[in-house]
């Protein structure tokens, strides 16, 4: 079933312009907007990793994906249905190749790049299909299945959780835990994790920065 909140992640990885200005090349912006595999930081009580093939299932049901700066559709940036926007699965993760327009906010985009003012990347997406697992004391969230909705260059690669998403989130977990125990049989591991769900959703808000490799 799809979770109707719509997320966002961004993950260390550098996006770069190709493309030689002075020979006249029209530029593509390259790189990845999501890895495989790599456990993120704390968003909030939990942590998070996406699973090779979370993205496949919205890319061969051809999602109306765009590619935009900072998240702002007032700056559309490509679009996979018109070309402008290629999108991949690999065993690195979600790449992407886009041809920015010729406007002048775009090529003011492409030459901060260039200069390496701006070099990361974002995706928006709703959940499909995740698993919560106790890893070693630490509640992890995998992504299994997601519907792509956009992928962005970042200045800020930054993850942000308000309160209320951070909420919704550990407390949908909490009340799949609790429907999958018995009754007064609930085993001692859900109700140690629950615990840290609840502790977790009392928090305000989390704004955290990757490190940039």
């Amino acid at each position: 079933m799809k979770d109707e909140l719509m997320e966002r992640r961004s993950w260390p990885v550098r996006v770069e312009v190709r493309g030689d200005s002075a020979a006249g090349d029209s530029p593509v912006i390259e790189g990845y907007a999501a890895v495989f595999n790599e456990l993120s930081l704390d968003l909030g009580g939990f942590r998070e990793r996406i699973a090779p093939g979370a993205f496949a299932r919205s890319l061969e049901d051809g999602a109306d994906v765009r590619a935009l700066w900072d998240h702002d559709s007032k700056y559309v940036l490509g679009r996979n249905r018109a070309g402008t926007l290629a999108l991949g699965e690999d065993e690195r993760g979600l790449s992407v190749a886009i041809r920015p327009p010729g406007t002048g906010w775009a090529m003011d985009l492409v030459e901060s790049m260039r200069r390496g003012d701006v070099d990361q990347m974002s995706f928006g997406f709703y959940v499909r299909e995740d698993e919560w697992r106790d890893e070693d004391g630490v509640l992890v969230r995998v992504l299994r299945d997601v519907d792509l909705f956009d992928v962005s260059v970042v200045t800020f690669p930054a993850y942000v959780q308000t309160s209320a998403e951070a909420r919704a989130r550990v407390t949908s977990y909490e009340l799949r835990v609790t429907s999958e125990d018995n009754g007064e049989d609930a085993d001692i591991e859900g109700e140690r994790v629950r615990a840290r769900a609840r502790r977790a959703a009392r928090q305000r808000e989390i704004e955290i920065f990757g490190e940039v490799n």
